[in-house]
């Protein structure tokens, strides 16, 4: 697995890893929720985060992370590859090399909160509201020692 810094070009294969991703793990999100973060992912959200994907042997990418100030912005991978590492091995790196050191979580989002606190997390705070103010509760997460 190869860890590189996300261009352009690769926001269509990034948009449809973050699309199938959330679809598997966001079962609170309703499909007009997904529909309109879409547009959003790939005109702002893309562009205001150090980006970074886990590539395979194949040089395909499977995964990518987000990191803006300190803050872990986003962290998707493909539903095919999860449950292999991937996400621990761009968090790490997201740590090392981008200085994340927070993270919010949607609520509902069990497995997230559990994966963060698995890799030193600790939840810190809680907002009702999530960023686009809907009602998906954030658990805020900080690495912990930090």
């Amino acid at each position: 697995m190869q860890i590189d810094t996300a261009t352009k070009s690769d926001y269509w294969a990034l948009i449809e890893i973050w699309g199938s991703s959330v679809r598997a793990t966001h079962d609170f999100l309703g499909e007009d929720n997904i529909k309109s973060l879409k547009p959003l992912m790939l005109d702002h959200y893309f562009d205001a985060v150090d980006l970074r994907v886990a590539k395979d042997e194949s040089n395909a990418i499977v995964g990518f992370i987000g990191v803006a100030e300190q803050n872990i912005e986003m962290l998707f991978i493909s539903p095919s590859h999860r449950n292999k590492g991937i996400g621990s091995l761009l968090l790490k790196n997201a740590i090392k090399n981008q200085g994340a050191r927070k993270v919010d979580v949607n609520e509902q989002n069990l497995d997230a909160t559990g994966f963060y606190e698995h890799l030193g997390f600790s939840v810190t705070g809680r907002s009702p509201l999530d960023g686009q103010g809907n009602p998906f509760p954030l658990l805020h997460l900080e690495l912990a020692g930090v």
